[in-house]
């Protein structure tokens, strides 16, 4: 990608991208605002780095030319930016890759205008997605209620954050306002989506692969398609225990209608019947294009299935109703509050130019991130964490031999501590106090959020 000029005072846009999820989600949504700004995008080389295959499925569909996008390494990154005089740098990564990143553009003199966001559902609103992300200007989420809880956890916090509205990039052109089935609903697969972290435990992931291939077994006629994240040796967003081929292989001869699949979710979507969950943000796109969803409930509601919103939609269904295929259509009250608001609503890209023009008077201002105790060679352990061997530098080096250690032993003390007051608090006769606090902890860890 060569450096070019900004014509007709465009300004100049860069995402920073890694990751599956986020590279999809930084091309498609720069890809969206077409000729308005110059936009490219920088994959930056990382342990967890997307394969040239991922890469080419992030970009298909999202608007956002091959020609305008280069990897990138770490150590040239500051260079590169510089040459592309970018007025705004959008940085979609993990939490502490955007604590690195952001403190390095905060340094750069002028500064872009820092821009970022999470690619898929973001509810519960949690206080590290937002105080990892606390020294970018804007941070975009995808829906009102998104726009809603994210800022109420600011005021609790007192975390000050400039939230924007964006639809999710492939919530965009949603074939129906009112959730109803697409016009041309021929396909025939159920496909399941597969996610890294939910549910964690291996029991609980093989009794997922036990009803798929009940699911299978059911119609022999018609197939059921696991969706995988990533190819053998490709990195996730999230790294993946127990994956899918592995499970299903321990339970011996499969339905030859039981396949998995690494293709685009857009083409897995291109022939399916209906879509399987427990919590993917492939719902979403599935609703987008008229496809009916479940979302499983064997393992119930909660904040730490990020399942509450899906509840809410009225996709919750059980194994048997995946087995029969008894698939649902969300709530038409649901769309305009969840991903599927008016595409007049989106108002990230107003924020976007409103922050450039305060740049351009001399005005923007900055942003200071959570202060922590270390200095220097605090900042370079994050850096090295975030980055892993993509970061050469001595100093993170050092901190990296000095922190390591260090972390074991604040870990230990940590769980001597736990363990001590575990001791101290033990359960007195039912109906004490220590029983009704231990109750109502478990109560709110298990109630959804209204």
């Amino acid at each position: 990608m060569s450096p070019r000029g900004t014509d007709g005072g465009r300004p100049r846009v860069v995402a920073i991208a890694d990751t599956d999820s986020y590279v999809k989600w930084a091309a498609a949504l720069l890809g969206g605002v077409g000729e308005r700004w110059d936009a490219s995008l920088l994959v930056l080389e990382t342990p967890l780095v997307v394969s040239d295959t991922q890469l080419a499925s992030a970009l298909s569909g999202s608007g956002l030319e091959p020609d305008r996008v280069e990897r990138i390494a770490y150590g040239a990154l500051a260079a590169r930016l510089a040459e592309l005089h970018a007025d705004a740098v959008v940085i979609g990564a993990r939490g502490p890759l955007v604590r690195v990143l952001a403190r390095d553009l905060a340094a750069l003199e002028p500064r872009p205008v820092v821009v970022t966001g999470l690619p898929g559902i973001s509810i519960p609103a949690t206080r590290k997605a937002v105080v990892y992300r606390l020294q970018s200007d804007l941070f975009v989420v995808h829906s009102r209620r998104e726009v809603r809880e994210f800022g109420a956890l600011s005021v609790r916090t007192g975390y000050a954050h400039r939230y924007a509205l964006a639809r999710l990039p492939f919530a965009r052109g949603a074939v129906t306002a009112g959730g109803g089935a697409r016009p041309d609903a021929e396909g025939t697969d159920l496909v399941f989506a597969t996610q890294a972290k939910v549910p964690a435990e291996r029991e609980d992931r093989l009794r997922v692969a036990r009803m798929l291939v009940r699911a299978a077994e059911a119609d022999p006629s018609r197939r059921v398609v696991v969706k995988l994240r990533a190819a053998s040796g490709e990195h996730q967003t999230h790294a993946e225990v127990d994956g899918y081929p592995e499970l299903l292989a321990s339970l011996g001869p499969l339905p030859a209608n039981l396949v998995t699949s690494t293709a685009s979710m857009g083409t897995a979507l291109d022939t399916a019947e209906g879509l399987v969950t427990v919590s993917s943000t492939a719902a979403i796109e599935a609703i987008a294009r008229g496809i009916p969803v479940i979302a499983l409930d064997t393992f119930g509601v909660s904040p730490r299935l990020i399942n509450e919103t899906l509840a809410d939609a009225d996709l919750i269904a059980g194994e048997d109703d995946v087995v029969a295929r008894r698939f649902r259509h969300p709530d038409p009250e649901w769309l305009d509050e969840n991903y599927f608001h008016a595409p007049e609503a989106d108002d990230w890209t107003a924020h976007v130019e409103a922050l450039l023009a305060q740049r351009s008077a001399g005005r923007l201002p900055a942003r200071a991130s959570v202060a922590r105790r270390g200095g220097a060679l605090r900042d370079a352990w994050e850096r090295k964490v975030a980055l892993g061997r993509s970061d050469t530098s001595a100093s993170g080096a050092v901190a990296y031999a000095v922190g390591v250690p260090l972390r074991s032993v604040v870990r230990l003390t940590k769980r001597a501590r736990r363990s001590l007051v575990g001791a101290v608090q033990q359960p007195g006769p039912v109906g004490s106090s220590t029983q009704v606090r231990s109750t109502s902890a478990v109560r709110t860890s298990t109630t959804r959020t209204p």
